[in-house]
């Protein structure tokens, strides 16, 4: 397995994410345990639920609004009569924002990352090797330092020869060097593109190209793949690179990089700080973003984002995260050229706290790249506040649960007895749960599954793709913290709604953020109508300050999803099906490009039906096709290895490998009877279920380039990729 497989969204979760350090959370559990949990699991709710249980009245927290543009039902943060825009006064851009930030906080813990100590290979029993790191504490550099190294980095630019009115690129996984290297370019009113490190060369060549980017920053692991490509590369000609420990710093330059200035990330700041260059600070209305998404189908759209949508979206998230502080610590590890790492850093920044960058193959103890006796970057850092995509919340969950049940006995009793005490509080059937019950749970059971993430989490963000109510309300119950789930766009800077952390709902994604309104607008021919009782629906349109404005050198398409108003404003037409709850919150339930007609007129939403049926333990990713020649639905799973595995060992199957399995008559028929369950437990309609199915060994991931980097399906793509399969389905 490389290093790239190890990743933690996509390996197998008791793998990666160290589940089995779960056995010391039950193992010393016994007859006294269980005892006491039964004590005060049945007798203290008897006691003061005559006390604490009454109804919880139901809290407005969006209100509707009269907006311009096109009619629909349009709802408002209940908290804002006013849409916010800036965090505070004079903080309009993201260069002043920075700046004030920085001499606020100057003597204050920043950015962190952890010294390396020593790093080794080993060597697997079939020959595959696998790197392996010893890492140390974090260290720390203040707020006024990284300011410092922002400055003599923009200088260093300019003194470089950087055209001013030309554009720079940020090409890298997530590390400081990364946000410094941002700041320093809006120090120059430079407008920086955002690209995934996983990208594939055909999307790379065409995002810098398509944006002339002169300027291309840049790991010196990635300085191999520029050089292959560099015949493609129409107009750049500075190569930065950040150092990492153990490389030298004198990179060789091959020739078909001859043609390009190559300096290391240091030496250019360096070069600032000799010959410090005035800085020429950009507009609110300026751009300082082109994001290219990962794209569900063909090549990437750079989405134009102004330094007033940042500013507006970190606004709004401060004003709904309960009191975020200076002394509060967060975790970076997605990347950063997601907007949703990008926004959440740049509302730390707002906040004044300290971040401490890992990644996902160092994140806990057991992870990939760690060392067996070295801490993960979680269990040092300690953070109170984390992002996570749902693809990592659903593994940490999965996993628990199955060692759970392989722990079996009292240990299996005590977790389901605590669990389902928690659960009851946290879904208000009696309000004492929350307080003498809560901590002696906490202490049995969840403190040391808490510790997986460091134990000191007060508050989660939840982005990039629909979170299931199941891993929701498990991470509330076992990691102790209130989950923020976001639904957001790169085309509204990840500023559209945000559930407040008071509301113990699931399957919603909270009210409109206080930057921007939400309008459902009637979609006709998919059957849903904002004028709909008891909850409007229609497609959801996002108009305010976190509107982006546009597609970089694409009008058509921004003419076709963006839109102003009689009076001005910016509306966003996401394709997003939404209904509003009456308490101004928004559940997504729908997506126009997912709806499919059948050979018999029954519409299909492929996305509904794929989250129905991704509640099968077998399902580690499926995808729905439906044919308009067609009167069935057919789909390609790939299933879970371990469950699928334990199925097999149970039922006396015999196989070589796992591709082997998954042919297997006997196996499909298994997957396909616990797909038909989840479909009848979601009342799904016949039509709606697949008829037939294929099951693939291979998961799918960023770099095979079937799932974008927040885990959604590409769809065109795995279209493409298993045509053949799918034509024998339908044969």
């Amino acid at each position: 397995m490389g290093d790239s497989e190890g990743d933690l969204l996509n390996s197998p979760p008791m793998e990666k994410l160290g589940a089995g350090g779960y056995l010391s959370v039950w193992k010393d559990y016994g007859v006294y345990g269980i005892v006491g949990a039964v004590v005060v699991g049945i007798l203290i709710p008897l006691v003061l639920s005559s006390v604490f249980m009454g109804k919880k009245k139901e809290k407005q927290r969006g209100v509707p609004v009269q907006v311009g543009g096109e009619a629909g039902y349009a709802v408002r943060n209940a908290q804002a009569s006013e849409l916010v825009e800036v965090p505070w006064e004079g903080a309009t851009t993201m260069a002043a924002l920075f700046e004030q930030s920085c001499k606020k906080n100057s003597q204050y813990n920043f950015l962190g990352t952890r010294k390396l100590i020593s790093k080794e290979f080993i060597t697997a029993s079939d020959g595959r090797k696998f790197e392996k790191l010893h890492l140390g504490d974090y260290e720390w550099q203040t707020y006024g330092e990284i300011f410092d190294r922002a400055c003599n980095f923009a200088s260093g630019l300019v003194r470089l020869g950087h055209n001013l009115d030309s554009r720079a690129a940020i090409f890298s996984d997530t590390r400081p060097e990364w946000f410094i290297a941002l700041q320093g370019c809006f120090r120059q009113n430079i407008t920086v593109v955002t690209i995934y490190a996983s990208l594939g060369e055909d999307a790379l060549i065409h995002s810098l190209n398509e944006t002339q980017v002169s300027t291309l920053i840049c790991e010196s692991k990635q300085l191999k793949k520029l050089a292959a490509i560099s015949s493609g590369l129409e107009s750049v000609q500075n190569i930065i690179y950040f150092e990492d420990d153990g490389t030298e710093n004198d990179i060789s330059v091959s020739g078909s990089m001859s043609n390009w200035t190559v300096s290391a990330f240091s030496d250019v700041e360096k070069l600032g700080k000799t010959s410090p260059v005035h800085p020429s600070l950009p507009s609110k209305n300026g751009n300082a973003v082109v994001m290219y998404t990962s794209g569900s189908t063909g090549l990437p759209k750079g989405v134009m984002i102004t330094h007033g949508n940042i500013v507006a979206t970190a606004a709004a998230v401060m004003m709904v995260v309960p009191n975020i502080r200076r002394s509060d610590i967060y975790l970076a590890y997605l990347p950063l050229a997601h907007v949703f790492e990008l926004a959440a850093e740049s509302v730390m920044l707002a906040a004044g706290c300290s971040m401490g960058y890992g990644s996902t193959l160092t994140l806990t103890d057991t992870s990939n790249k760690i060392k067996k006796g070295t801490k993960g970057d979680a269990s040092v850092l300690k953070p109170t506040i984390m992002t996570a995509v749902p693809a990592i919340l659903d593994r940490v969950r999965d996993g628990v649960l199955k060692k759970v049940e392989e722990k079996g006995g009292s240990a299996k009793n005590l977790f389901n007895i605590a669990y389902k005490r928690r659960l009851s509080a946290v879904e208000g059937s009696w309000l004492g749960a929350w307080g003498l019950e809560r901590m002696l749970w906490d202490v049995l059971v969840f403190k040391r599954i808490r510790a997986l993430l460091g134990g000191g989490l007060r508050f989660m963000l939840c982005g990039g793709a629909p979170l299931s109510a199941d891993s929701q309300r498990f991470i509330n119950i076992c990691m102790g913290a209130p989950i923020g789930q976001a639904y957001g766009l790169t085309e509204t800077f990840a500023g559209a709604t945000f559930s407040e952390f008071d509301d113990t709902t699931v399957g919603r994604v909270g009210p409109p953020a206080p930057c921007c309104y939400i309008k459902l607008v009637s979609w006709e021919e998919g059957g849903y109508k904002s004028t709909d009782k008891p909850m409007p629906r229609g497609e959801i349109v996002v108009g305010g300050f976190s509107v982006t404005a546009g597609y970089y050198k694409n009008q058509e398409k921004t003419n076709e999803a963006y839109k102003v108003d009689e009076k001005g404003m910016r509306w966003f037409y996401t394709g997003d099906i939404g209904q509003f709850h009456p308490d101004g919150c928004l559940e997504i339930i729908d997506r126009k490009k997912d709806i499919v007609k059948l050979q018999h007129g029954e519409y299909v939403s492929l996305g509904k039906v794929e989250a129905a049926l991704s509640t099968s333990n077998y399902v580690d990713n499926i995808m729905l096709h439906a044919d308009p020649f067609h009167n069935y639905c057919v789909a390609l799973v790939v299933p879970s290895h371990q469950a699928l595995e334990k199925w097999a060992q149970q039922a006396g199957i015999n196989y070589r490998d796992f591709s082997e399995l998954c042919d297997k008559a006997e196996t499909v028929s298994e997957v396909q009877q616990s797909l038909s369950k989840a479909a009848k437990t979601a009342k799904l309609d016949k039509f709606e279920t697949p008829a037939k199915i294929k099951l693939l060994p291979e998961a799918w991931t960023p770099e095979s380039g079937l799932v974008t980097a927040a885990f959604k399906i590409k769809r065109e793509q795995l279209k493409a990729k298993f045509k053949d399969e799918l034509q024998k389905l339908y044969g």
